[in-house]
């Protein structure tokens, strides 16, 4: 009999996941909660055009095996447009990416005709029974299952207390549902990839005003090269910590930055795991945003018309501290304090948009089946609580640490364990691999012996 799948989340990594199971004959049941996120998720789900995929389109393709079928499913091929360079260095909107997923997932519903179920709905607790699991949902339905999958993506943004006391006309929380209204003074709390895409959908709407983004740092995220990368592969590097950080500066020196870092991604998951949690966390604690903003790069267009409303003055970044924020009558008056700075500045904001990414500890995460698996001890936090902890292939960790028989969790949500597993590269390889393990199709051809 088919092995039966339950996936909560169905955004990118639970659409692609159900895909791969239905190519080896299994029963999936894909849950998600929000029907116009479907096939899409958060990324993808986006409506603004000028909001452009970060990887090349000849990188984007599904299925680990076939790097260029969003290519082909484009209509384009390998060959040299006219005026625009190689095709394969285009960079989409990530819209057409949701529609190229949508599509996948309707073509594999239908070449498995009933063995995919798609409800609408939020998960809210799991239990063992005789014979597999259980899965509620708020309604009151359950769906029986033999395993299930976690795929709920990123957690949502972290709330800052020291907006507490301005209004939602004022502050918008959450960076994907909030709008600009009639604002001639915005503030963006953040410089990375979300403050970005607010930042063009605010120019293609005609925001006419300024826009001042802030962060710790003031990094904004690196442009592409116009072609490329064609980065032969090299060997794992032995260096570890320093040592390792020093390497891929000399290699910068030598072949380019850009270059440098493209080089290390074969290796980067098995680079994460061979450091100790205390390594981990000196990464995370002063070299993540660096790595960020050279690994996560804009389009070259993105990135040119980012630099191009900066020499207008229309827009404005900064590296710098809040300090207090409290409301003047319909706007707010933000106070921080520069990098390395002394003095105090204050500007009045019509409008502040959160985009300070994830929250940055899943135990915060008001997912309620996410609660209960923690509650229960069935789950527990990485070392970083960066997602949960999980083994390489993708059990979850209860709180003594023994893999669960069942229960996986798959994409943003196991940061902790490969760091490097929220672009689709990654992922379409990790769903690729459980898809595999769960029918046991791993063992065509020997790869299990």
């Amino acid at each position: 009999m088919p092995v039966r799948v339950a996936i909560v989340g169905g955004g990118f990594s639970g659409t692609l996941l159900a895909i791969n199971l239905l190519r080896h004959g299994a029963r999936v049941v894909l849950i998600e909660r929000d029907g116009a996120r479907l096939a899409r998720g958060m990324a993808y789900g986006t409506r603004d055009p000028a909001h452009l995929l970060n990887v090349r389109a000849s990188n984007m393709g599904a299925f680990p095996d076939d790097p260029g079928h969003f290519l082909r499913w484009l209509g384009l091929g390998p060959g040299l447009g006219a005026d625009k360079g190689d095709q394969a260095n285009l960079f989409v909107p990530r819209l057409t990416y949701g529609a190229y997923l949508h599509d996948l997932l309707a073509a594999a519903g239908r070449e498995a005709s009933g063995q995919l179920r798609i409800v609408k709905g939020e998960a809210i607790a799991m239990e063992r029974r005789a014979g597999g699991l259980s899965l509620r949902l708020d309604d009151g339905r359950v769906v029986e299952s033999d395993a299930l999958v976690l795929a709920t993506g990123n957690a949502a943004p972290a709330d800052i207390p020291l907006f507490s006391d301005l209004s939602s006309q004022v502050v918008a929380r959450n960076p994907w549902v909030g709008d600009s209204g009639n604002a001639r003074e915005v503030l963006l709390v953040g410089t990375g990839l979300t403050a970005v895409d607010w930042i063009l959908s605010l120019d293609r709407a005609g925001f006419a005003g300024r826009i001042t983004a802030i962060s710790r740092r003031g990094l904004v995220p690196r442009a592409h090269a116009l072609v490329g990368p064609n980065v032969a592969p090299v060997f794992q590097p032995e260096a570890r910590g320093s040592h390792l950080l020093r390497h891929v500066r000399r290699r910068s020196e030598a072949v380019g930055w850009r270059h440098a870092v493209d080089e290390l991604r074969p290796h980067t998951q098995r680079l994460w795991r061979a450091h100790d949690a205390a390594a981990q966390a000196r990464f995370l604690r002063h070299l993540r945003p660096w790595w960020d903003v050279h690994r996560h790069r804009l389009a070259p267009e993105v990135a040119q018309r980012i630099a191009q409303l900066q020499a207008e003055g229309r827009l404005e970044c900064l590296a710098g501290s809040l300090i207090s924020a409290h409301p003047d009558g319909d706007a707010a008056l933000v106070i921080w304090r520069g990098r390395h700075a002394q003095a105090q500045e204050s500007r009045r904001f019509d409008r502040i948009i959160l985009c300070t990414g994830p929250q940055a500890d899943i135990t915060r995460d008001p997912q309620p089946l996410l609660g209960q698996l923690l509650a229960n001890g069935l789950a527990r936090p990485d070392a970083h609580r960066l997602g949960l902890d999980v083994d390489h292939q993708c059990h979850l960790r209860n709180t003594l640490g023994q893999r669960q028989s069942g229960l996986f969790a798959i994409g943003p949500m196991t940061k902790g364990e490969a760091w490097e597993i929220v672009a689709v590269p990654d992922i379409r390889r990790q769903v690729w691999d459980l898809a595999r393990f769960l029918t046991d199709s791993h063992w065509v051809g020997g790869e299990g012996l």
